[in-house]
């Protein structure tokens, strides 16, 4: 990876273009709209083409472009209980062990974490804790399987208080969900599987078809597609999130093994050419040895040539004077992932602002964030961990505020709201707080 020295040029090469990147035009596009649809388009008039078609044509639209974009025909367009069921007797002990063990750990976390409605009578105000009555995860497939996704966006569903869940998976080649997400879905009480992907998907769930229910909450991470189709849909259905490429700070000092930095680095390489592993330190030592334990661990790994990639073209050290510094640099990029690598992490806790998850210590490396650690590792990209927060409870849920006041409350108001209503010209508000108070 390349180092670069100094707070201000790091911090100008970290920003750069920094943002969740959503390019609407590339020659993919222009290739796949003259090929579906006879004209070249932009990315965001080829996806609303996609959904608009689902909209209006319902099953018909989907597997009318299923043929066209995948080349293979819809056979089943929903999987219940039943094929759930018998994925999970399918699978090995190990894999249904793995999955269970983690559930738990995911279940365990966000029922800490479930806000609590609350009732002031004496004020006469309070506030419901509502759960939306559906909700979808959208788990990538195609040529991968993600049973860890599922679990980590049904679960937090189903403890919320989401009375139905469903989940969309593009199948394989074959036309199959594989058996260990179908198993994680059993796990995670999902009601329905939708063997359905990419934008046809998440359209087909904002707006329901006569296979595929119309949900609450589209949930879950997904290709530049699917993440332009929750953009086009949101307003019409709830969206956790826009995500792009997968990304992690570490922060480390002089004391921090090199060889555990390295990996938890390659770790995130790992994911995509595009993922972004960046290492903060306050030590040269550090960033040199770092940087030749990528190159010796990287050679003996299945995915050598992803990770190559992305250590090489997404991949940065940056060297700073101290770890406040430090900080400050991780605060501005605001990464998915942070993993404090330090002498003394929980003491930098307090000062860590931006970031989707927290990691403290060497032993709490990100590897257990994606496998079962407890939180979702459904976490905001790009920067967005500014205002954004990683899918939970709250993404299930609605706060709706309740206003119960005594009389006597209610009429002490009348004076202030009545002064602020007519200053706002609305004296019909002002009439209606008022006459209130003649009637006592």
């Amino acid at each position: 990876m390349r180092t670069i020295v100094g707070f201000d040029a790091a911090r100008k090469v970290l920003l750069e273009n920094r943002g969740l990147d959503l390019p609407d035009t590339s020659a993919s596009v222009s290739e796949y709209s003259q090929k579906i649809f006879g004209k070249e388009m932009t990315g965001f008039e080829y996806v609303k083409r996609i959904v608009d078609e689902i909209r209006v044509s319902g099953d018909q639209g989907l597997k009318y472009l299923t043929k066209k974009i995948e080349g293979r025909e819809i056979t089943q367009l929903c999987l219940d209980k039943n094929d759930t069921e018998k994925a999970y007797e399918r699978i090995s002990t190990d894999l249904r062990s793995a999955l269970e063990s983690t559930a738990e750990r995911v279940r365990t976390f966000h029922a800490k974490v479930k806000d609590s409605a609350w009732m002031d009578e004496s004020e006469g105000y309070g506030m419901r804790i509502v759960p939306v009555t559906s909700a979808a995860a959208y788990i990538p497939g195609g040529t991968a399987k993600y049973p860890s996704t599922v679990l980590m966006t049904a679960i937090p569903a189903r403890v919320a208080g989401v009375s139905e869940i469903y989940v969309a998976c593009p199948p394989d080649i074959s036309g199959t969900v594989p058996d260990s997400v179908l198993a994680a879905a059993h796990i995670a009480d999902v009601d329905r599987i939708y063997p359905i992907g990419g934008a046809q998907a998440i359209s087909a769930l904002a707006y329901g078809t006569e296979s595929v229910s119309k949900v609450d909450v589209i949930c879950g991470p997904g290709n530049i597609f699917v993440t332009m189709a929750k953009k086009l849909v949101y307003g019409e259905v709830g969206i956790d999130g826009l995500y792009g490429p997968t990304e992690t700070v570490v922060l480390a000092d002089e004391t921090s093994n090199a060889t555990l930095c390295a990996a938890d680095l390659i770790a995130q390489a790992e994911h995509d050419p595009m993922a972004r592993p960046i290492l903060i330190t306050n030590s040269v030592e550090l960033g040199d040895r770092v940087n030749s334990e990528l190159d010796n661990r990287a050679r003996s790994l299945d995915r050598v040539d992803i990770i190559h990639k992305s250590l090489n073209t997404q991949g940065l050290i940056a060297i700073v004077k101290n770890m406040d510094e430090g900080l400050e640099l991780a605060n501005d990029f605001a990464p998915e992932h942070l993993c404090v690598a330090t002498k003394d992490p929980k003491s930098l806790l307090p000062k860590v602002k931006n970031a989707g998850m927290v990691f403290l210590g060497e032993f709490s490396h990100e590897v257990l964030g994606d496998y079962g650690a407890g939180p979702s590792h459904v976490m905001p990209t790009a920067g967005t961990s500014r205002f954004n927060s990683g899918l939970g409870i709250h993404t299930f849920t609605k706060h709706m505020p309740v206003v119960s006041l005594p009389s006597e409350n209610a009429i002490k108001m009348t004076q202030s709201v009545s002064v602020l209503a007519r200053e706002e010209g609305l004296t019909g508000h002002a009439e209606a707080a008022e006459i209130r108070r003649e009637l006592t």
